[in-house]
């Protein structure tokens, strides 16, 4: 089974939110004929910027998205080249590893309450301050789960190389 383009998973969750394809384009400020470009797969690769713009009104995650079109990193256990990166490491690399991905985690977290309390403020210049403090909001929030699931990814190497030293040592 042939895995689904970006414009084929837009349309599905344009319609799954009820929305037709002109509300979306007027609503995400873009032609409804590069819309229907995107979702018809005559552009597979849409500007980021629109995709930014698509995925606020639809409920889909833009960082996933980008991954979708090749532009940017899927973070889970079954991505081969995370994987293979945690693997080559021995017990002492991985709790060093997990010490550095903790600290980017509680960094990002901070810097996540640091850009609500501003938003909170309203106390912005333009629209497009206001913008990219939401979009600076979501993506490390993205990049915290990411972070979270490589904690769990080090975890489970830890404890087979514990278990492998363990196994040496009998």
């Amino acid at each position: 089974m042939q895995e689904k383009t970006i414009g084929e998973i837009i349309a599905e969750a344009r319609e799954k939110e009820h929305i037709s394809q002109r509300q979306l384009a007027k609503m995400a400020n873009i032609s409804n004929a590069q819309l229907s470009k995107i979702e018809s797969g005559e552009i597979p690769i849409p500007n980021p910027k629109m995709l930014r713009k698509i995925s606020r009104y639809i409920n889909l995650n833009y960082n996933d998205m980008m991954y979708k079109i090749g532009l940017g990193m899927e973070v889970s256990p079954l991505n081969p080249f995370i994987k293979d990166y945690y693997e080559k490491m021995n017990l002492n690399e991985l709790n060093e590893a997990e010490i550095n991905v903790l600290g980017s985690i509680e960094n990002s977290n901070n810097l996540v309450r640091s850009c609500i309390a501003k938003l909170r403020e309203k106390d912005f210049s333009s629209d497009a301050e206001e913008e990219l403090l939401v979009h600076t909001i979501e993506d490390t929030e993205y990049q915290v789960n990411s972070s979270k699931e490589i904690i769990k990814l080090i975890q489970s190497l830890k404890v087979k190389e514990r278990n492998k030293n363990a196994t040496k040592e009998k």
